[in-house]
């Protein structure tokens, strides 16, 4: 698993769907078999707390030190540009 997922309680998730819904990085899926979600792609995951929050059983714990890559060229900060 990525080093953001911290904890996922397989057994504590009740098969709603809502993480595979709302995962913008397509990282969850449900197995057709227990009817729970699980990880498919972990290396893929950004962080984004999407699933943690929509989870209404609290199954997924997701790191508290969210990756955050940078938006904008490392010289330019707080409204200044680069020269």
């Amino acid at each position: 698993m990525t080093v953001s997922l911290k904890k996922y309680e397989k057994e504590k998730c009740i098969g709603c769907g809502a993480c595979v819904e709302y995962c913008t990085r397509d990282v969850w899926r449900m197995d057709k078999k227990s009817k729970k979600a699980y990880i498919a792609y972990p290396d893929d995951c950004q962080s984004c707390y999407t699933c943690e929050i929509n989870c209404p059983v609290s199954a997924i714990w997701i790191h508290p030190h969210r990756y955050a890559p940078h938006m904008w060229p490392c010289s330019y900060e707080y409204g200044q540009k680069s020269s």
